[in-house]
């Protein structure tokens, strides 16, 4: 089985909101329509409230009459705008690991933005060229530097994630060693400076276990704001016979692991004894479905 697709957008990839880029620039119309917004609250850990697997959406008009500063833009919607600021969060408030396979496609727009964007905000206090303090613009979408007046915009660690995989039956699968125990996952990594997607796959398969991969094929993205990835998801073909050379400290310890126990894992909702999966939030986990032809 060396052809397979995802059967569906990954979870944090799923998206209704209209970003509305032109509103950015027009302030007014933005202020004016403050109060009748709609509000997603973000913690510091990038959590916010659910009720049911539903974001909890209050109101602008309640915090105040006007756009607060920090306040971000995140879009419009069959004509409500929605907001999103920092605040306070509480021990039952979830974030996008826990509940993002969970949201509804609205709502995992809204939160994955909110926080991806919030989390760059809060990185971004000082200007890259000079040093001086910086300030948002563009309802919280760049900021400017109030020494040289130069502007940032939010940026995306573009990282790859592949599913290497013998051709026939059996996947490539390794675990970090900070991760919990018998939790197992495809390889993935940072595409350097200069670097392809394609010749990043190649590398950092090398790197971390030690094995060559070949026909490289793109199977879908997804963004990964902790704090501000953009996993692209591949496939490759390795020889299942090759000697796996794990990279110290990385890797844990890495196995092929034959479709039937992926298959069984999946059936037990996540884990059997040795092999926990990816959680759902996760585009791992809709590949390894899509490889394992489990339909979830």
């Amino acid at each position: 089985m060396t052809d397979f697709a995802l059967d569906g957008l990954p979870a944090l990839s799923r998206s209704t909101v209209d970003r509305a880029d032109a509103l950015r620039d027009n302030a007014e119309l933005l202020s004016k329509g403050w109060k009748e917004a709609t509000l997603v609250v973000i913690d510091e850990r990038g959590r916010t409230r659910l009720a049911d697997d539903v974001l909890h959406l209050g109101s602008t008009g309640d915090l105040s009459d006007a756009p607060v500063e920090g306040a971000v833009f995140l879009g419009v919607q069959d004509e409500t705008a929605y907001w999103a600021v920092r605040g306070p969060g509480a021990e039952d408030w979830q974030d996008l690991r826990m509940c993002g396979a969970l949201l509804s496609d609205t709502d995992a727009g809204l939160m994955t933005a909110a926080v991806g964007l919030l989390a760059w905000h809060d990185l971004s206090n000082f200007c890259a060229r000079c040093g001086s303090p910086t300030k948002a613009i563009r309802a919280g979408w760049a900021r400017q530097c109030t020494g040289c007046a130069h502007e940032e915009y939010p940026r995306t660690d573009p990282a790859v994630i592949c599913l290497v995989h013998d051709g026939d039956s059996h996947v490539l699968l390794a675990r970090q060693p900070v991760w919990p125990a018998e939790r197992y996952s495809v390889l993935a990594g940072f595409v350097e400076v200069g670097e392809s997607l394609e010749a990043c796959v190649e590398r950092e398969v090398g790197e971390e276990v030690g094995v060559a991969v070949r026909a490289v094929r793109y199977l879908g993205s997804q963004p990964w704001p902790f704090p501000r990835s953009l996993m692209v998801g591949f496939s490759a073909l390795a020889d299942r016979d090759a000697p796996l050379v794990l990279a110290e400290g990385e890797i844990e310890h890495a196995k092929w692991v034959h479709r039937d126990e992926v298959r069984a894992a999946f059936a037990a909702g996540g884990a059997v004894p040795g092999l926990g999966l990816p959680g759902a939030s996760s585009i791992a986990h809709k590949m390894l479905a899509a490889w394992a032809n489990v339909v979830l």
